[in-house]
């Protein structure tokens, strides 16, 4: 019985530690490719929350913190889909306009992350674990279970795309 009792604490505690570390960067993530912060605060929760339900498992895997940028990364899709086909809807109702004002966003960094989220799905990703996470090619390729050649592919396809849009140099 004790045995029982000082497992669940170990369980409980290192998850904590793991919460504790997990819940900034996994918001900053999930801003980035959401640009809402309350949506980025609820989807950390929830990516945090999936993994405490299956904590014994998950923490035994060898790198938990990508397990959970994953799951964070395919919630913000789910939501992201969902919000599009709530905007269709409402503009549906409301004659063809979904009557929703969109915010005058300004300064470099809302203008830069607005286009990154146009990008394709796994560009959003890749550039986001690229630039807020500050992952290497590596690390972002075991995170999404991708080859490192297709991170850089995804990664020089953004970067010209972002660089036509924003009227930059490429930096590659």
């Amino acid at each position: 019985m004790r045995d029982q009792e000082e497992r669940e604490s170990l369980t409980v505690g290192s998850f904590e530690v793991f919460y504790a570390e997990m819940r900034r960067p996994l918001a900053a993530l999930a801003y980035a490719v959401s640009g809402s912060w309350s949506a980025a605060d609820d989807l950390a929760q929830e990516a945090l929350e999936v993994a405490f339900r299956d904590w014994e498992r998950i923490r035994s895997l060898d790198n938990p913190e990508a397990w959970v940028k994953r799951i964070l990364l395919n919630r913000s899709v789910s939501g992201r889909r969902r919000r599009a086909a709530e905007r269709r809807a409402r503009a549906r109702m409301n004659g063809g306009s979904d009557g929703e004002a969109f915010p005058d966003l300004t300064g470099d960094f809302e203008r830069i992350w607005a286009e990154v989220r146009h990008l394709p799905k796994r560009q959003v990703e890749v550039i986001a674990l690229r630039y807020v996470e500050g992952l290497t090619v590596a690390e972002i390729a075991g995170t999404l279970s991708l080859t490192k050649e297709t991170i850089n592919t995804h990664l020089r396809r953004a970067r010209q795309t972002l660089s036509r849009r924003l009227d930059l140099e490429d930096e590659s």
